[in-house]
């Protein structure tokens, strides 16, 4: 069982910078390949960005690749989403998530993570 919190998101304009975070509880996370998703109102959930559980392998989405960083600390329990140069396009609600997965390994398709965050809101004004 992991359980994750979610924090950091906020209003920022355009070309701002956000970091979340997602503490997580639980022993299993570092056990966990971690990833971030994001939905807007009426859209479907999207990938944003994974990392194995090793920290070593990581994948974004193509929209947020070269802007966003993905990371984690087992040591802390906790992974980021560190989200430079940032756009209107990126509003939505942002999401953690944890699954159990071989140590070298991450997915990125939402429906293969068992353990989600609350969300939280990131807001970019044009």
């Amino acid at each position: 069982q992991v359980q994750l919190v979610e924090s950091g998101g906020g209003l920022v304009q355009a070309g701002g910078s956000l970091r979340l975070s997602c503490a997580a509880a639980g022993r299993t996370f570092s056990n966990c390949a971690m990833g971030w998703f994001r939905q807007a109102p009426g859209k479907e959930r999207e990938f944003v960005a994974a990392i194995s559980w090793s920290g070593a392998n990581t994948g974004y989405a193509d929209s947020v690749k070269g802007r966003f960083t993905i990371s984690r600390d087992n040591a802390k329990n906790t992974a980021y989403l560190q989200m430079d140069s940032l756009k209107p396009e990126d509003t939505a609600v942002y999401y953690c998530a944890a699954e159990n997965a071989p140590y070298s390994n991450w997915y990125r398709d939402a429906h293969e993570y068992r353990y989600w965050g609350q969300g939280t809101q990131v807001t970019v004004s044009s």
